[in-house]
Order: C-alpha cells, then structure tokens, then sequence
C-alpha cells in the first residue's frame, strides 16, 4: 500500500510496481489530504508524490489518481489493455 500525499519523500516515478500483484494507493480528501498520524508513521516508506512547482498546494485529486495509476499500468506494460485501436477494421 501506498499513500499519495504532497509531503510524500518517494517521487512516484521510484517505485517499482511491475513486480507486485496488488497494489493499493491510498488518497486523501482534496481539501484535507491524509491524516498527518497517518503520514508520520508511514512517512519513510511508504508515501509518494507526484513533483510539483513549489507554489502549488496540490493538484486536482482525480488528476493525481490518473497520473499515478498510469505509472502503475504503464510498468505492468498495460497488461489487459487494448494498445492498438481497431476502430477503423472493418
């Protein structure tokens, strides 16, 4: 499992999913984010960000999902997913 959280000490891109079977990515509320009990306990090991400017509070959370279970499918090369459209076959 993983935390998602701003003041995360992984970049997202770090991680090697491709390796594991499940995968779990904890978020918090937009306005609120994670508990910090939370985030304190799991601070070294298992919390991720995604790299932001510094001036940016957050990003949109529907934004950070996509962008990091992206990542994850990315690394699992899409298992599952149609890559090539056949739109046009007929």
């Amino acid at each position: 499992m993983f935390f998602a959280t701003t003041k995360g000490k992984t970049k997202y891109t770090d991680i090697d999913y491709s390796k594991m079977d499940e995968i779990f990515v904890l978020y918090g509320k937009e306005t609120k984010g994670l508990p910090e009990w939370l985030l304190e306990k799991y601070l070294d090991t298992k919390t991720i960000r995604i790299p932001m400017l510094p001036t940016l509070r957050s990003l949109n959370l529907s934004n950070s999902v996509a962008i990091i279970i992206y990542e994850i499918l990315r690394q699992h090369n899409f298992e599952d997913l149609q890559e090539i459209s056949t739109y046009f076959d007929k």
